[in-house]
C-alpha cells in the first residue's frame, strides 16, 4: 500500500477511523457502480418502484453522494495539504477560528452530524493558513464518524502539521439519530473537547479559549 493511502500510519489507533487494509482496492467509480446496485436492492426490498421517474435514477444519485461527497474524507487522496509558513510576526498569543460548519454522518445510523467547530492553537515557530483549518475540520467530518473520535482527529492533524501540543477543539453538534428516531430529542446537542498542552494544562489559557468561542460576532459579512 502506498504511504499516501497508508491511513492507519496517520495517528495512534485510539484516532483511526476503522477502515479495512484494502479500502482503496477499488476506484471510486468501482465503488460507485457495486455500491448503486445494492442501494437498487435495498429499495427493491422496502417496495419501492424503480420504474418510477422519481426513483429511477436514486441508487446512482446515493452511490455518487456517498464516495465523492458526504464520505469523500475517506479517501486520503482528498486531505488537504497541511503546508505551514514561519510566524515572521511573532504573534505568540491564541489563535481561535470559531463556528466552523460540521456536517458529518453518525456511523451508528448514518444520520446526519451538523454543528459548529471551535478549533485554537498558539504558535511554536510555525503558523497555518485560516482557511486550512476550515478544510481539515471538513476532512475528517466528510466520512462515518463519532464525534468523539472526529474531535480528536481534528486536533491531532494540527498538532502534527503545526509541530505544537498547543491545539484544542470543540464541537458542539445535533445527532440526528438523537433528534429524529428513538427518543426524538429536537433539543438537544453533543458538545465534546479536544485539549493539547497548554489548553489541558493550564487553566488560564483554557478559561481564556473558552471565553473566546463563547464571543457573540457582532457583524455579519
Amino acid at each position: 500500500m502506498s504511504e499516501q493511502h497508508n491511513e492507519l500510519d496517520h495517528f495512534s489507533s485510539n484516532f483511526q477511523t476503522p477502515i479495512r487494509e484494502d479500502a482503496f482496492a477499488l476506484s471510486d467509480e468501482q465503488k460507485i457502480e457495486q455500491i448503486k446496485e445494492k442501494m437498487a436492492e435495498i429499495l427493491h426490498v422496502l417496495g419501492m418502484d424503480l420504474k418510477d421517474d422519481s426513483l429511477k435514477d436514486t441508487p446512482k444519485r446515493v452511490a455518487k453522494m456517498f464516495v465523492k461527497e458526504i464520505f469523500g474524507g475517506l479517501n486520503p487522496e482528498r486531505e488537504p495539504s497541511m503546508s505551514t509558513f514561519e510566524n515572521k510576526y511573532k504573534y505568540n498569543q491564541m489563535l481561535v477560528e470559531k463556528d466552523i460548519v460540521v456536517y458529518s454522518t453518525c456511523e451508528h445510523h448514518l444520520l446526519p452530524i451538523v454543528g459548529r467547530a471551535h478549533v485554537a492553537y498558539i504558535s511554536n515557530g510555525r503558523v497555518i493558513g485560516l482557511s486550512k483549518m476550515n478544510r481539515i475540520v471538513d476532512y475528517y467530518a466528510k466520512r462515518p464518524q463519532v464525534q468523539e473520535r472526529l474531535t480528536m482527529q481534528i486536533v491531532k492533524s494540527m498538532q502534527k502539521a503545526l509541530g505544537t501540543e498547543d491545539v484544542a477543539c470543540v464541537i458542539d453538534a445535533k445527532h440526528l439519530c438523537v433528534n429524529s428516531r428513538g427518543i426524538r430529542d429536537i433539543e438537544s446537542s453533543t458538545i465534546t473537547a479536544e485539549l493539547g498542552g497548554c489548553f489541558k494544562t493550564d487553566p488560564t489559557t483554557r478559561k481564556e479559549f473558552l471565553q473566546y468561542i463563547g464571543m457573540k460576532t457582532s457583524f455579519h459579512v
